[in-house]
């Protein structure tokens, strides 16, 4: 636990709100920090003392909110003397590395797809390539149109062993899930923007759906449910998917 400066980690793992509760996350959490510990690398976690970040706050409307969590967020963390952030969660991403400098908090914030890539590239992990099988890999909005992160999560698919099967729709032109914007917690009306791009998935005939994303590994499974592929197609992150090809 990050509970002081002198704890001796060098970087904050930030677990987030799906990795804290729930439980199809928090396997691609625990995926993570396996990989992290793999690599040697010193990290820590908040515990009990890490608030939501605020996004989902915030594009509901709710400042009031959103500018509360952050204000908590930022005195701890200033506190402890964090400086370097990774987190799985392009929402919080984009929050705590753009939004989070106007109330004073200035930190490093890497996501976890850039971050095990650099790994990759270091030496201090390597993969067997051990999990075979066909990727299609969906580029979560805020990581591919907002931070530009495309690659590095096709590099972890082919790290692992996967070959990739590319959708149309993808990069800096990719299809939203439908759970951005708050629309996780609203009930659509008509087809689900989470049923089309699963069944754009699937029509890649890919063994797997990998995303960097907890909004995205969601709406992708409730897709995926709903077209009754289970068996045929697993919805993974790409930290699980990463770690099975080391195995």
């Amino acid at each position: 636990i990050f509970d002081s400066p002198d704890c001796g980690a060098e970087i904050l793992l930030w677990v987030g709100c799906a990795g804290a509760f729930d439980d199809r996350y928090q396997r691609a959490m625990a995926s993570l920090a396996r990989l992290m510990q793999s690599a040697g690398v010193n990290f820590a976690i908040l515990g009990n003392a890490e608030k939501c970040c605020g996004e989902p706050a915030r594009v509901s409307g709710n400042e009031y909110i959103f500018q509360e969590f952050a204000r908590q967020n930022i005195e701890k963390m200033t506190a402890l003397g964090i400086k370097k952030i990774v987190t799985a969660c392009p929402h919080c991403l984009k929050t705590l590395a753009t939004e989070y400098p106007d109330f004073g908090g200035k930190f490093e914030v890497v996501h976890h797809s850039a971050f095990l890539a650099d790994l990759l590239k270091s030496g201090r992990l390597k993969s067997n390539g051990a999990f075979k099988g066909v990727a299609a890999v969906h580029d979560s909005c805020y990581l591919a149109r907002h931070a530009g992160i495309s690659a590095e999560p096709r590099e972890l698919a082919l790290s692992a062993g996967l070959s990739l099967a590319e959708m149309d729709r993808r990069k800096k032109r990719t299809f939203c899930c439908g759970g951005g914007g708050a629309r996780m917690w609203l009930e659509e009306k008509g087809r689900r923007a989470g049923d089309e791009r699963a069944a754009e998935a699937l029509s890649t005939e890919a063994s797997v759906i990998a995303t960097a994303c907890p909004f995205c590994l969601a709406m992708l499974s409730d897709g995926v449910k709903a077209a009754g592929k289970e068996e045929s197609a697993e919805v993974l992150d790409l930290a699980e998917a990463l770690e099975r090809g080391l195995a």
